[in-house]
């Protein structure tokens, strides 16, 4: 099966994708591109995954970075892939030909460009990684390699949606702690449940934070299986384990 891959006009010419879960060599619960090596998923078919989304960027899995992500505002200036990924949540690199990779499945993968000065960034935004700063330390990333924050675009590859984003009463409370004012990403649900907003809060924080454009490409990770790997629909499923989208960005 052909991969299917996600792109956006915001982050053209520079080459990206967030790749859906088509086209890969995985089986089971993991069926098809499941390119997390932190699943239960078999080894070699990780890394069948993880070259041919390679090769779909024009590059060598050895030409593939990644983190180690514990959903941290940590961010990685990367030359050339690590032996052992780095514990962080985002990369930036200026170096042609080396890929980003960022695993996900449901939060936010987002990809960052600066066009003029050849600099780009992938992050893992999560709710706790977003309302920690991921997405800003990124951007302070890229301009210490030359990026300018009024010239970078960020696009929100898919993500779980509102609708599907259930959450309790400490989960609020922690966000209004922050700011009253993130309220307005909260929509009510039935009793004391609620209903979260991450993309949204995602736009919202690279916006505040003087980004050039931010857009995302919608699609909801939880509500469309045959395309997308979703850690929420596998607890409610009650399958033992879940495969991980990656998405990806190059010079």
């Amino acid at each position: 099966m052909t991969l299917e891959i996600i792109t956006h006009e915001a982050l053209l010419p520079i080459r990206h994708g967030f790749f859906t879960r088509k086209g890969g060599a995985s089986s089971g619960i993991f069926a098809g591109l499941n390119c997390g090596h932190g699943s239960s998923d078999q080894t070699e078919a990780v890394a069948i995954n993880r070259a041919r989304a390679a090769a779909a960027m024009g590059a060598t899995p050895d030409d593939l970075a990644c983190v180690h992500q514990i959903h941290s505002a940590d961010v990685v200036s990367v030359t050339r892939p690590p032996g052992a990924p780095a514990r962080a949540d985002g990369l930036v690199t200026a170096t042609p030909g080396l890929v980003l990779g960022i695993l996900t499945a449901d939060c936010q993968p987002v990809l960052f460009a600066d066009p003029t000065a050849r600099v780009v960034g992938a992050a893992h935004a999560g709710w706790r990684g977003a309302l920690s700063g991921i997405l800003e330390a990124t951007l302070d990333a890229m301009e210490t390699l030359g990026a300018r924050r009024a010239n970078t675009v960020a696009v929100i590859g898919p993500s779980i949606s509102q609708r599907a984003y259930e959450v309790g009463p400490e989960f609020l409370d922690t966000f209004l702690a922050e700011d009253p004012a993130y309220s307005r990403f909260f929509a009510g649900g039935e009793d004391d449940r609620m209903h979260f907003d991450l993309p949204g809060f995602g736009l919202h924080r690279l916006r505040e934070a003087g980004i050039g454009r931010a857009e995302w490409t919608h699609g909801c990770t939880y509500s469309d299986p045959e395309r997308y790997y979703s850690y929420r629909r596998s607890v409610h499923r009650h399958e033992a384990d879940f495969g991980r989208l990656i998405s990806a960005i190059r010079l």
